[in-house]
């Protein structure tokens, strides 16, 4: 699996290829180098040059957005809202 940097930007111990954007992890993936685990969601963005498996025996997610109670940015209620429809 690819690993990501924190936010210090060091990356994590680990044996998995050092990515820092989605072009390079794209990329890795195509070159057989590393693996990523996406939502289904995901899948219509991907590139033509790569597939996406099904994990069908992986458990549901939920998934949890929070901001502070005293937000008033405008991107933060849109995301809201739109998050709220799906």
């Amino acid at each position: 699996m690819a690993r990501w940097p924190g936010p210090g930007g060091s990356y994590p111990e680990g044996p998995g290829a050092e990515v820092r954007n989605l072009t390079q992890l794209f990329q890795l993936i195509a070159l057989g180098r590393t693996t990523v685990i996406t939502p289904e969601s995901a899948v219509t963005d991907l590139r033509r040059d790569l597939a996406a498996v099904p994990v069908l025996d992986a458990p549901p997610v939920t998934t949890v957005i929070a901001w502070p109670s005293q937000s008033r940015l405008r991107a933060v209620a849109d995301l809201i809202r739109v998050a709220t429809r799906l």
